[in-house]
């Protein structure tokens, strides 16, 4: 049975941050994800999670400025030493909160830059990996479709999982969130499959619109049956944006309550 955490970056997102953990827990939630939480510090997040019996699958590193135009700083040649910085301050957020994962973000590049901003995600990634094994952490790679993150590294899973084939670090996987992956490719569950030695967390949402996952062309619940059959133990995150107040549309999560 599946069993899913709440991405509180895009869900219950008309009530402050620190706000929403309690709304997660109160809909039926037992975990949380969130993107950037650099502007709270860990204890306030910490007394969140206490207080509403939480726990936190994953978090991403800082963004860079998002107003230039960047998504991430993995991948930017001449900007390690701004990597290593945030880097080491998701790494203390998740030493902090109990997180397993840091979902680290590349960056938006040019065409003719691919080659040298993927060596240096390979570097940067190398010299992560270690650091963040020795505190028990898994690194995470997603790829981001080109229609709504043009220029991001990587766009398709497919080039993820090549690129980290050729990494061979082993706790540094693929993000596979089903929406990235269908507006790019499609054949989600052969990709699955494809990729499954190298998937270290899965996200949902719907599509074209990612919003509720119980509408649009994906059929969830023969993902949630083959990724069963697949052995997948880990929580699957909803990161969808809410049509409406976000308790509104938890239909599809009335099912699968308190799994």
């Amino acid at each position: 049975m599946p069993r899913f955490s709440a991405n509180i970056a895009f869900l219950f997102d008309d009530v402050p941050f620190l706000e929403r953990f309690g709304r997660a827990a109160a809909a039926g939630f037992r975990a949380v994800e969130f993107h950037f939480p650099y502007d709270h510090p860990p204890e306030a997040i910490r007394a969140e999670l206490d207080r509403h019996r939480l726990s936190v699958t994953g978090l991403n590193t800082a963004p860079g400025n998002l107003a230039a135009g960047e998504f991430g700083l993995g991948a930017l040649p001449g900007r390690e030493r701004d990597f290593d910085r945030h880097f080491e301050a998701a790494l203390a957020y998740a030493l902090a909160l109990d997180c397993p994962a840091i979902h680290v973000l590349s960056g938006v590049v040019r065409p003719e830059d691919r080659q040298a901003a993927e060596a240096a995600f390979a570097a940067n990634l190398r010299r992560a990996a270690p650091i963040a094994a020795a505190a028990g952490k898994t690194l995470l790679v997603e790829p981001l479709n080109s229609r709504d993150r043009p220029g991001y590294l990587f766009p398709t899973s497919d080039a993820v999982a090549a690129f980290l084939t050729a990494l061979d670090l082993p706790n540094v996987r693929m993000m596979f969130d089903c929406y990235h992956v269908q507006v790019m490719e499609g054949d989600l569950i052969t990709r699955l499959r494809r990729h499954w030695q190298l998937v270290g967390h899965v996200q949902i949402a719907s599509v074209p619109e990612r919003a509720e996952p119980d509408r649009g062309e994906i059929a969830y619940p023969a993902i949630y049956a083959e990724l069963e059959r697949l052995g997948y133990a880990g929580r699957i995150g909803a990161e969808y944006r809410p049509s409406g107040r976000t308790e509104d549309g938890l239909g599809w999560f009335a099912a699968w309550h308190g799994a």
